[in-house]
């Protein structure tokens, strides 16, 4: 993945483009608010939050309004993100923060890497969580099936879901919807709460 990849063009074509973005800030919005709650509901905490690969901002935006008590760091490996949004320059497949954090957003990030620098990257999150993980990516099957190809990045490594599955596995719980909780913290789930 290559940070030159993340231009100008890119952003205006999947994050600023009504035909052709990917999701809005009111979409991000209900998605920040339905992961915030559910982690309030299974008695997690967020007092920090990691945003990898925040591209346009909006996660942090939200929190911003939202949940403004929340120390909240957001990263990016485009430059061209960092300058316009102002996210630290970083690459989870090779960085690693010495803090850990309460929730951990990765959305749309590990498609982009290859399996060796995916598998990385669930390292380096798994190292960072003390908590919940949002993970969102897109797999082989749903972007055959399920994806909008005019507002998805086809030119990503479409795995199996079983590849996600075994490596975030040995990490976190799976507690559904993209939620995922670190295996050694100390919240338990009720079997059916475990996908």
């Amino acid at each position: 993945m290559t940070a030159a990849r993340f231009d100008e063009t890119y952003y205006r074509r999947y994050y600023a483009d009504a035909k052709t973005r990917v999701h809005d800030a009111g979409q991000i919005a209900h998605l920040a608010l339905a992961v915030t709650e559910m982690i309030a509901w299974y008695g997690g905490s967020l007092e920090s939050v990691l945003d990898i690969g925040a591209g346009a901002g909006r996660w942090r935006d939200w929190f911003g309004k939202h949940r403004p008590k929340s120390k909240y760091r957001s990263t990016e490996v485009s430059d061209y993100a960092c300058a316009t949004f102002g996210h630290e320059q970083r690459d989870i497949a090779t960085w690693r923060a010495r803090e850990r954090f309460d929730l951990i957003v990765c959305q749309g990030v590990l498609p982009y890497l290859g399996d060796e620098a995916a598998a990385a990257a669930i390292e380096n999150i798994a190292a960072m969580s003390r908590g919940f993980l949002y993970v969102e990516a897109i797999t082989r099957r749903d972007f055959d099936e399920i994806c909008d190809q005019a507002k998805t990045d086809g030119d990503v490594h479409l795995r199996r879901a079983t590849w996600y599955r075994a490596h975030l596995s040995r990490h976190f719980v799976n507690v559904g919807c993209g939620l995922y909780y670190a295996s050694r913290g100390p919240l338990r789930f009720y079997e059916l709460e475990r996908a």
